[in-house]
């Protein structure tokens, strides 16, 4: 019988010592010749119909021992694996110590594991919901931002003023005087007074009229996002191409009618607070079930391979970079702009990132075991369809159909059925 000696070498790698006898290795050597046999030629018989008798005749012993060693390897190393309840990470490193032919084989199996999580109480946790208010202020913004959709906008001679829209080519020069990324744009519709451009940009508007080109110089905010413009005294070349007026619907029923099916403007105002009530209890949910997690992470402290480490640091740093590239932007330049070098952001930002996302799936795993989650193939199916009717991409449609992506639908099935339970759990 197999003999197993467990040594941890650290809380997220471990060594077995395995050991077979006479029995296992006469096994081993049985689908050795078989295997051989295979691909053993012999006259009269056809490949892979030879007798196993005769294979052990054409074959050297040395041969023959390779093949033996590795049936047994391959045999033993995840069947040992098995009954210690380890679950490797990544290949074993095999050491065989030694090794005599139908007698005894001793090896070592080294590999990472995913380590045993000991929970916290995660049914008695502290993160409450936070608390959700809607005020009049909430509902007039609202009521403003559709008002500006159903406004009329009148092309003028006059000067710009504020509430108008002004209709610009722009370009923007940094502190040295070079184009920026993202700092261009041509007849872009901007509403004067709305906020959207940075601090002294729509000011410097006002009183220019159509057809006016002109230098504008601004101050970029010193908590601006990228960081090379933060606090830096720029320019912009701005060409008014046009100015119109924009007159805004009466707030009434009329307008009311306009935005649904309302015939008074205060159901109107009550279906837009039932809304924002609705997205913001959301997002409160959302925010609970993340500070739960914080919380559970905190208290239960899993240790983290830092192979899975490295794995999430790859995935985020792919979805980061597709980001950045959909704003213009590269990783250099986002790394310019922190004045970081790629080390300094891997070690701090990135890796701590990959590390609490790496320990949420791990608590959130372990949450789901003890509390038997499970995922029917049937929701798996249902969220499958789901998924599809909301792309018509047909190369999206196609990823979507491979077994890794319904892996990857029936893990976060998993995860958010655990997030509720954990929710449910805690009230």
């Amino acid at each position: 019988m197999m003999n197993i000696t467990r040594k941890d070498i650290s809380g997220t790698r471990v060594e077995l010592t395995i050991s077979l006898k006479n029995t296992e290795l006469t096994h081993a050597e049985e689908v050795a010749l078989v295997q051989l046999g295979e691909k053993t030629k012999v006259p009269g018989f056809r490949p892979g119909k030879v007798p196993i008798a005769v294979v052990k005749k054409q074959v050297s012993d040395e041969e023959l021992s390779a093949q033996t060693l590795n049936v047994a390897i391959n045999h033993a190393v995840p069947e040992a694996f098995i009954s210690e309840k380890l679950q490797a990470l990544d290949q074993p490193e095999v050491e065989v110590k030694k090794f005599v032919p139908g007698q005894e084989l001793e090896f070592t199996a080294e590999v990472d594991i995913l380590p045993t999580v000991k929970l916290a109480d995660y049914k008695n946790l502290k993160s409450v919901v936070p608390k959700v208010s809607v005020v009049k202020k909430d509902v007039d913004d609202v009521i403003e931002r559709m008002r500006q959709g159903f406004s009329e906008k009148k092309e003028i001679k006059r000067a710009i003023k504020k509430g108008d829209e002004a209709v610009i080519d722009f370009k923007g020069f940094d502190a040295k005087n070079e184009p920026f990324a993202g700092g261009e744009s041509k007849d872009y519709p901007l509403i004067i007074g709305s906020g959207s451009f940075i601090p002294g940009f729509e000011e410097g508007l006002i009183g220019k009229k159509a057809g006016e080109e002109f230098d504008l110089p601004v101050k970029f905010p010193d908590d601006y996002q990228a960081a090379h413009l933060a606090g830096q005294n720029c320019k912009f070349e701005v060409k008014v191409k046009a100015v119109k007026e924009v007159v805004l619907p009466k707030i009434d029923d009329e307008f009311a009618a306009k935005c649904g099916p309302f015939k008074t403007i205060k159901e109107l105002q009550d279906d837009i607070k039932r809304e924002i009530t609705s997205q913001r209890k959301h997002e409160a949910s959302e925010k609970l079930k993340d500070e739960l997690v914080e919380e559970l992470i905190k208290k239960s402290k899993p240790t983290v391979p830092e192979m899975l480490i490295k794995q999430q640091m790859k995935n985020i740093e792919t979805d980061f970079v597709q980001n950045l590239q959909a704003r213009g932007l590269t990783l250099e330049q986002y790394l310019e702009d922190k004045k970081w070098t790629r080390e300094e952001w891997e070690k701090s930002d990135l890796y701590n990132a990959a590390e609490k996302r790496v320990q949420a799936a791990m608590v959130l795993n372990e949450v789901g075991r003890v509390e038997d989650i499970t995922v029917s193939e049937q929701e798996v199916n249902a969220r499958h369809q789901q998924m599809l009717e909301q792309y018509n991409d047909p190369n999206i449609r196609l990823q979507l159909e491979t077994p890794e992506a319904k892996q990857d639908i029936a893990n976060r099935l998993a995860t958010e059925k655990t997030l509720d339970k954990l929710v449910e759990l805690n009230k």
